[in-house]
């Protein structure tokens, strides 16, 4: 039994690849990550160079995953032996770990004795899978798909959302747009010609379709527009071919965690995000 680590994320697809795919719920981020990386490149997501890794059992096959691209933390599948992980990563400068609740602590915790960092967390999020739609009260308007024209919008909230969740990562949000919109992965809810809130989700994989980044302005709130794009969305997704449709939510707010139960998303399992500083 070992964990193995490699900087290529084609050898990651060739060795962990079936067992990502064998949860596809549960693996809704790494199975994404994974097909961007192929598609755009192995510095996507920033300019250093990501790893990933996996662990074999005694039979050989792959019972745990991870992988990390810079600067986001380290993100860790259900797995085994997770101190022996921290050894492994030990000359590695992470910033944090994305594991599910129990696993990060176990994580952090080894992570502080060995390298000396503090570590507080950061975010609770819960992994939720739609199990039948039920469409909310339809307020005035309608879903569009985002256009290029709808950039610079899409940049700005997408920043704001990050800002209302504590995540203030080094990233490149005008790319994360641009790879949604050249799949017509954003949708807009419009009243009036004038977008009001937004919803974006992932390309299909593996049956798998996540929702992601669902936001409203503050100012427009309470007039049930996240419900009903997410719904659009949702519909949109089964209507391509998901078998499973899934997203995720910040448990500190519980307005979302209730919305989505009413549209018929049932909850899978928490996660914790570790922040790690010296």
């Amino acid at each position: 039994m070992a964990w193995q680590m490699t900087d290529s994320v084609d050898e990651f697809h060739r060795t962990a690849g079936g067992f990502l795919q064998s949860r596809p719920v549960e693996h809704s981020i790494p199975l994404t990550l994974v097909k961007t990386l192929r598609q755009r490149g192995p510095h996507f997501y920033g300019a250093d160079d990501p790893i990933f890794g996996w662990f074999r059992d005694d039979d050989d096959a792959v019972t745990g995953a991870f992988l990390q691209t810079p600067p986001m933390p380290l993100l860790l599948t259900a797995a085994p032996a997770v101190p022996e992980l921290v050894d492994l990563l030990a000359d590695r400068p992470l910033p944090g770990v994305n594991a599910r609740a129990g696993d990060a602590e176990i994580f952090a915790d080894a992570w502080r004795r060995l390298t000396g960092a503090t570590a507080q967390c950061s975010r609770r999020v819960r992994l939720f899978r739609l199990a039948e739609l039920t469409s909310p009260p339809r307020p005035p308007g309608a879903p569009r798909i985002a256009g290029a024209r709808d950039r610079d919008l899409l940049v700005s909230w997408m920043d704001a959302f990050h800002t209302e969740i504590g995540d203030r990562s080094d990233v490149d949000l005008g790319r994360r747009v641009d790879e949604r919109l050249a799949y017509g992965g954003i949708a807009l809810w419009e009243v009036d010609g004038s977008p009001v809130s937004m919803a974006g989700v992932s390309r299909l994989e593996a049956g798998m379709i996540r929702v992601a980044t669902v936001y409203t302005p503050q100012h427009l709130r309470g007039h049930g527009y996240a419900g009903a794009v997410t719904s659009a969305v949702s519909q949109a997704a089964i209507d391509d071919g998901a078998d499973y449709v899934v997203l995720f939510t910040d448990l500190a707010n519980p307005t979302s965690n209730a919305l989505y139960r009413r549209l018929g998303y049932q909850p899978i399992e928490d996660r914790t995000v570790m922040e790690f500083s010296r």
